[in-house]
């Protein structure tokens, strides 16, 4: 699997190259979402905030009501719990065209329950005129910016930063409201978001070997969720629909497929698996992903109780997990 360092912050740089009136914020973490490269190369186009979330998003409103296109970076989880009366009244009220980008979702740092973002799609979903992005690997970070440029109004990315890893053909960018095929089948249809495409793709093919035909779509665009795709894998399925995301069951991926499902009239099994109505504690990636039950095991479990059968699979018969150093050149700190 090839990993790439610091995709964001190569891209924005080239991607902005002609685009004069695209602007970039930062709130104080300038380093931590990658868009220090962006400073340095056009510093009469960033704006370094400070720790004032909320004077940042009422900026970029302004910003945006002027003819700009705010490009504003933060962690995800100070940008919607601290400034979300001023993202919902200056940018989403109005529709004016900020983007913004969380970083560190879900329990992507060890940081706890302060920086972890678990909650942010269910917030979010409930602004109108807000469209939401979220990221799977690096080609989704090296070409969510033309899709988020190309919408008429807020957008909100669920931005990764570091190593990450290329899952997905280059030739194949992000798509708004298109979900990716990664496997066809019709026992289970398996739905996933963010970096639990990655832990889902550690186990499917070990399942599909026994026997287990399962159709698995990588989600990208969480609002709007109407892609038909989606709810033509869901009528395609035999014994039930599992979703897998690294966000709470509440508000997240698993709700956007229940109401779709609830909608359309479809009775079928569904299990959501992400974090049940609980804070995240700090700690590495691999045991969160564990202790809450969004990992590779976890689906097989849950594959097992759907089917009823056992297949004695064990996490020595999955493809191997990729450890991320808690320090590396790619991270300025632990968080």
């Amino acid at each position: 699997m090839e990993i790439l360092k610091k995709v964001h912050a190569q891209n924005l740089v080239k991607w902005a190259k002609d685009k004069p009136e695209v602007l970039v914020l930062s709130a104080d973490l300038t380093g931590s979402t990658e868009i220090d490269l962006f400073r340095d190369t056009y510093p009469e186009r960033f704006f370094s905030m400070g720790m004032a979330e909320q004077n940042m998003m009422s900026f970029a409103g302004g910003l945006a009501r002027e003819g700009f296109y705010p490009f504003v970076h933060t962690f995800a989880v100070f940008m919607y719990r601290r400034a979300l009366d001023q993202i919902s009244m200056s940018i989403a009220y109005p529709n004016l065209p900020v983007r913004m980008f969380g970083f560190l979702p879900g329990i992507t740092t060890p940081g706890g329950a302060t920086h972890q973002a678990t909650d942010d799609i269910a917030v979010m979903r409930a602004l109108p005129n807000l469209t939401i992005l979220e990221t799977g690997d690096a080609t989704e970070v090296e070409s969510v910016l033309d899709v988020a440029h190309s919408i008429d109004g807020p957008v909100y990315v669920r931005m990764l930063r570091g190593e990450i890893p290329r899952l997905f053909d280059k030739s194949e960018p992000i798509r708004l409201s298109q979900a990716r095929v990664l496997s066809k089948g019709d026992d289970i249809t398996l739905f996933t978001s963010g970096i639990c495409t990655e832990e889902a793709m550690r186990v499917t093919h070990v399942l599909q070997e026994r026997g287990v035909s399962i159709q698995h779509l990588h989600i990208s665009t969480l609002k709007p969720f109407n892609d038909p795709a989606v709810l033509e894998a869901i009528a395609q399925s035999r014994c039930g629909i599992i979703t897998l995301e690294n966000h709470t069951i509440i508000g997240g991926l698993g709700t956007c497929v229940a109401e779709m499902m609830a909608e359309a009239g479809v009775g079928k099994k569904l299990i959501r698996l992400g974090l049940r109505d609980t804070y995240a504690h700090g700690a590495s990636r691999p045991y969160l992903m564990r202790e809450y039950r969004i990992d590779a095991m976890a689906l097989v479990e849950e594959v097992e109780k759907l089917l009823g059968t056992s297949f004695g699979i064990n996490e020595n018969d999955l493809a191997a997990v990729r450890l991320e150093p808690m320090h590396s050149e790619a991270k300025v700190e632990a968080l």
